[in-house]
């Protein structure tokens, strides 16, 4: 199964203004605390955007960030964007003002959209980025007045579909995000092959998501998939903890949970979990991070809903393998979502048998144009129709892949390949453990040797650090081979994160 979409072809149109053509205008399509917006409004909305960007002189092909809370106004601001042919950046708007003042200078945006609570920050970092023409301040009253002064009525620009339609970052956890340009024809590729065909998105749906909209992964499943069939979208500004998601499944009764294993973690450790009421959900996704096998069991105990585990990419838009629902295998990431083609490989680019761990290829119509000024990078990674991701992995003879982790996160211990995951995955059974992440530390003599980092389940810890550190390791050395056992047990209060909110594992190393 794949998509093609005509020459002509704008995802504004795809997702938005085609639910107005099928008769759906007055149907819920966005939903908040304060209100809610149908696909008409929602279309009005964007258009105002599109309109008043028109106005500042923003052309098409230019960038523009949206560094907004979740809510309206920032569906309303991407659509507006794409309907006069422009590109969305997506950024996190709690981004500290060095980090805001990279974005600024590398996509050479003319205009950024940002919400008042957040413009301290980006004044700062405007001050030395040259091509930042305009910040439009989402809640300052000019700014405000002049979008609702703006026409209704606009004509969606004729984008290509190999035309650029948005910049997302790369989830990997080192080194500075690098833009991947992906088209318009790559958003409907994985709404047709993988939302609709694998995950039966309809329009009886609510769907509700932990990371927040400017995660691409939340783009997808929490914004363009329901918007393709007439659904409704649950959205929230705050932080999501877990007691806040819990209010929100029990007032809004979603049907779709858009999860990471992080929160499935917090949920499952919340005093109140075995008293919440789930039995709305058709399944919750996974995905962002590894999800233990260990925190699944406790979910399918606890709240007995489906929870698929896939593996998607910036580079290939969207999730290309996922459990399914009613057919989860707990412990992999289920199998190829139909329309694209994985092969396990090693580095010659040659094919592993059945059950080796090797290097994951991609190819199908949602990949990317390539990186933004990564040449090299790019052609590293993009080989013909081949994206080649970094992510170990291995097949079994059913087609069913399981995740070993990053090729630059995989060590070499005592002259043997390690996992961290699974690591990770031992020392998530102890009770002691809340979080961990651990990574392969250079030490003195040149060697790799695997250190864990954690936080703790201050509900279960009851000892010293270091008492519990020794604790740990033995606990380690009694359930793996004695090489995988961490050199070091080092307690953090909170794990140091990236853009786009994963474990840092560059500065865990560097701990």
């Amino acid at each position: 199964m794949t998509f093609v979409p005509p020459e002509e072809f704008n995802i504004a149109d795809y997702f938005l203004d085609a639910r107005i053509r099928e008769g759906k205008g007055e149907k819920t399509a966005l939903l908040t605390d304060e209100r809610s917006l149908s696909y008409a409004d929602v279309q009005r909305l964007a258009n105002r955007f599109g309109n008043l960007l028109a106005s500042l002189g923003v052309d098409p092909e230019q960038r523009v960030i949206i560094a907004l809370p979740d809510g309206p106004d920032y569906v309303g601001a991407l659509f507006g964007v794409l309907k006069i042919g422009a590109v969305v950046v997506m950024v996190n708007p709690h981004l500290k003002p060095d980090e805001v003042a990279y974005f600024l200078q590398y996509t050479r945006a003319p205009v950024a959209i940002v919400h008042k609570s957040f413009v301290d920050g980006f004044v700062e970092a405007a001050r030395n980025a040259r091509h930042l023409k305009r910040l439009l301040v989402v809640g300052d009253m000019a700014v405000d007045q002049a979008l609702a002064e703006a026409s209704e009525e606009l004509e969606t620009y004729p984008t290509h579909r190999d035309d650029a339609a948005l910049w997302l970052f790369s989830g990997g956890t080192t080194g500075e995000p690098k833009a991947v340009v992906q088209p318009h024809a790559s958003f409907a590729n994985s709404t047709e092959c993988y939302a609709k065909a694998v995950l039966g998105y309809n329009e009886d749906d609510i769907t509700l998501s932990v990371p927040k909209l400017y995660f691409g992964y939340a783009t997808g499943a929490n914004l363009f998939f329901p918007f393709s069939v007439g659904a409704t979208v649950v959205l929230f500004p705050e932080r999501c903890v877990a007691a806040v998601l819990f209010e929100k499944i029990e007032r809004f009764r979603p049907t779709i949970l858009i999860n990471v294993p992080t929160m499935v973690g917090h949920l499952l450790d919340h005093p109140e979990a075995t008293k919440q009421d789930l039995s709305c959900l058709r399944f919750s996704t996974s995905a962002g991070e590894a999800l233990p096998v260990d925190m699944h069991e406790r979910w399918n105990r606890t709240f007995g809903v489906d929870l698929l585990d896939g593996l998607g990419t910036a580079e290939m838009w969207h999730i290309f393998i996922t459990n399914r629902p009613g057919n989860v295998h707990m412990g992999t990431l289920g199998k190829v979502v139909p329309g694209f083609e994985v092969r396990v490989c090693d580095e010659e680019g040659q094919e592993v048998p059945h059950g080796e761990v090797g290097m994951l290829h991609v190819r199908g119509r949602s990949r990317a144009i390539g990186y933004w000024q990564q040449l090299e990078k790019t052609k590293e990674a993009f080989r013909g129709e081949w994206y080649v991701s970094g992510d170990m992995v291995s097949r079994d003879e059913n087609g069913i892949f399981t995740y070993y982790g990053r090729d630059d996160d995989m060590m070499k211990v005592s002259g043997k390949w390690l996992s961290p995951r699974e690591v990770e995955n031992c020392l998530l059974q102890h009770p002691a453990v809340s979080e961990v992440t651990v990574v392969g530390v250079v030490d003195d003599d040149g060697l790799t040797k695997p250190h864990a980092f954690i936080v703790k389940n201050t509900d279960a810890v009851c000892q010293p650090d270091d008492a519990l550190a020794t604790e740990l390791t033995m606990f380690v050395k009694d359930r793996l081979a004695p090489y995988k056992y961490p050199r070091k047990v080092a307690f953090l209060e909170t794990f140091p994160r990236t853009h786009l909110d994963k474990v840092d594992r560059g500065k865990l190393r560097s701990e």
